[in-house]
């Protein structure tokens, strides 16, 4: 089994699914799927897609 060490209270945790942590109750900030690794990474490509949504309305408004 993995030890984890808790960015908050610097405790180890030794349960491989725990997203709190047992001692001071704070998230571990582990992602969870493609949805989890996506909210506690910044990802260049989401914000890119979502700018060329809103030029390409802009753009269709505009017309």
């Amino acid at each position: 089994m993995a030890e984890y060490i808790c960015p908050h209270c610097g405790k180890p945790i030794y349960d491989d699914e725990a997203l709190l942590c047992l001692y001071c109750g704070e998230n571990l900030e582990r992602g969870v799927g493609v949805l989890g690794k996506m909210k506690y990474s910044f990802n260049w490509i989401v914000v890119a897609v979502i700018l060329a949504a809103l030029i390409s309305l802009v753009l269709i408004a505009a017309v």
